[in-house]
């Protein structure tokens, strides 16, 4: 299966607690943080939420 890079590439001060809160839940505490996850339809739904603050790549 397929993974996604997902790296924090701005700051979460002045955005929305969900906004955070979804950060939170993908692993990244801090600006230049990576998580690596499954590309399933759940992690996919929660990047979307963040798309703004983060970077995501595919990885084999």
């Amino acid at each position: 299966m397929a993974r996604l890079k997902i790296t924090q590439t701005r700051s979460v001060i002045g955005t929305k607690q969900n906004h955070r809160d979804t950060l939170r839940t993908l692993g990244l505490k801090r600006v230049r943080d990576v998580a690596v996850r499954e590309d399933r339809p759940e992690v996919r739904g929660m990047v979307h939420t963040v798309r703004h603050l983060v970077t995501v790549e595919e990885v084999d």
